[in-house]
């Protein structure tokens, strides 16, 4: 008899320290292996499905994360099966290894978009007036502009008229709202946000407007204090500008999911220009994952930024001239040597030709070209040819007669090259300028697709030391120009706050721009919430994720716990 009670004492104690054991690792798995595995599912997608916002079951948790900082990109994790087998079938293990490197997105680290309204919030209050918007420059700092606009109007109690488009711009392009975008959805998806109409009552054209440039990057306070008792005088206000109205931080939380909302769904271009993008991909991406390049070496992009490096004396004037006779561009006299040692000018053509060699991508990779007019043609855009041969653009994928419709107005042209670069395998710009930081920021909100940025200031000065000899095209440029970059492939963190050592209205300005990063206010982590659950709850899970690509945190936690 005691023989078997300390054999069953035994056994039981052996069970206990199994179970613990299980319990343990896996807990260990869900922190330090979920993640990964989530982004090699994530990356198996290869359906086109852009602009469309996760149905409200899918959004995720609204809690903060305080482990991300905006000094922290996570470097890209372990590889994982890329799209196209085919494509990889002749190479050596070595080789394929490199190439699923090359287009292995980062891991998205369990963030997923969390932008639905609060409890609290209301729909649309009683309108005290309507909102006239003249929207400003090109089609990228439009966009931005309209959503801030929105979301003055919801600030403000006011019914949004549908905003006006930039006519006057440089690229002069006579296109309106209705051209460029989805005025029907753009209405109805705001419905519980704020009333929008497409045109001012008659009865108002005519009557006293209250036209109003409002200060930039302000904050509620100014639109409550300083805007809101025009109402008293005025039924209409008119934004005579639209971009940078309204700060990037320190908003309450609905406004800030309202941007994104906004940003991210209502505002969809126009059906007409959504399909013929969404052909543009699928041509390019039918041999295989590619490159959207977004080459900003356009002239009015030179002429504004006074970048010459590279030019002849007449271009270089040609350029100057431009910039003198524009009269909103306010800085005339630029120092062109100093812009570019301070990381201030666009890369080159050849430059980026240079930039995607050292990362390692070879001569075969296809090359979409997101941009206008490259300034200097096929000369200026040769050294960048040498490299990568298979360079296309939308009027070499697609043929004029389907091209036609848009060909004429730079805004819709741009839009088709937006939609290209949000859905391209990599995406790589070569200057920060309002497409290159929209792209970047819609690319986080759909799971941080890569998006490698190059870091300019160091780039140059390892460009200008191959100028001087002191340095060739190799395997010693390509491992310190890998290095600089490891670590700038578009990996979850939180968006960075104004430079160190900036006072005034220039901490705004040096304060990274909220439709580049929507982390923390729109992006939310789930993967903690399943780390926390029980034992039970994780096995389930895992049952689920392992039959589901379409892996979604809180989908899989909230079938789990109706079991």
């Amino acid at each position: 008899m005691p023989n078997r009670r300390t054999g069953a004492s035994f056994v039981k104690r052996r069970s206990l320290c199994f179970g613990y054991l299980t319990i343990t690792l896996g807990a260990l798995f869900s922190t330090f292996f979920y993640p990964d595995l989530l982004s090699i599912l994530r990356s198996q997608k290869i359906s086109v499905q852009p602009y469309v916002l996760p149905k409200q079951s899918d959004l995720g948790v609204q809690t903060r994360t305080s482990e991300l900082s905006w000094k922290q990109e996570l470097a890209p994790p372990h590889l994982s099966r890329l799209q196209k087998p085919d494509i990889q079938s002749d190479l050596p293990d070595d080789k394929l290894l490199e190439f699923k490197k090359l287009w292995k997105p980062p891991s998205n680290r369990g963030f997923v978009p969390c932008v639905d309204r609060s409890p609290s919030y209301t729909g649309p209050a009683k309108s005290r007036g309507y909102l006239v918007v003249q929207s400003n420059g090109g089609l990228n700092q439009m966009r931005a502009g309209i959503c801030d606009m929105v979301a003055v109007a919801r600030i403000l109690n006011a019914t949004l008229v549908v905003p006006e488009l930039d006519q006057r711009s440089y690229w002069q392009d006579s296109s309106n709202f209705f051209d460029v975008f989805d005025a029907d959805h753009f209405i109805d998806a705001l419905n519980g946000d704020v009333n929008v109409v497409k045109a001012l009552p008659s009865h108002l054209i005519s009557a006293p407007k209250a036209v109003k440039q409002f200060q930039s990057w302000s904050n509620l306070k100014y639109y409550e204090e300083s805007i809101a008792p025009l109402w008293h005088e005025y039924k209409v206000i008119r934004a005579s500008k639209s971009d940078s109205r309204l700060a990037n931080n320190d908003l309450p939380p609905d406004i800030q999911k309202l941007r994104c909302r906004v940003h991210y769904d209502a505002l969809r271009f126009a059906p007409q220009i959504d399909s013929f993008g969404q052909k543009l991909v699928e041509k390019m991406r039918s041999d295989g994952p590619f490159v959207a390049l977004h080459l900003r070496y356009e002239k009015d992009m030179l002429a504004f930024s006074g970048c010459t490096y590279g030019l002849t004396e007449a271009e270089a004037n040609e350029l100057s001239n431009i910039r003198l006779h524009t009269a909103h561009w306010k800085v005339k006299d630029i120092n062109s040597t100093d812009q570019r040692s301070r990381g201030f000018c666009p890369l080159t053509p050849t430059e980026i030709g240079i930039f995607l060699r050292a990362l390692g991508y070879p001569k075969s990779t296809r090359i979409y070209i997101a941009a206008g007019e490259i300034y200097g043609g096929d000369e200026r855009i040769a050294g960048l040819l040498s490299r990568f041969p298979n360079v296309m653009r939308k009027e070499t994928v697609s043929s004029m007669d389907e091209l036609a419709p848009f060909a004429s107005h730079a805004t819709q042209m741009a839009a088709l090259d937006y939609i290209v670069s949000v859905e391209s395998d990599v995406f790589v710009p070569s200057y920060s300028g309002h497409m290159a930081r929209a792209v970047e920021g819609h690319r986080r909100y759909l799971g941080h697709r890569k998006t490698i940025t190059p870091d300019r200031k160091e780039l140059v000065v390892l460009f200008d030391k191959l100028d001087r000899g002191e340095l060739e095209e190799g395997p010693e440029l390509a491992e310190l120009i890998t290095e600089i970059h490891r670590r700038r492939q578009g990996s979850p963190r939180k968006r960075k706050g104004p430079l160190t050592g900036t006072k005034g209205r220039d901490r705004f300005r040096s304060e990274e721009a909220f439709y580049t990063n929507p982390l923390p206010d729109c992006l939310c982590s789930d993967i903690m919430n399943l780390t926390k659950s029980s034992p039970s709850v994780q096995s389930k899970a895992n049952k689920l994720w392992m039959a589901n690509s379409n892996w979604n945190a809180s989908g899989i936690l909230a079938s789990v716990q109706r079991q």
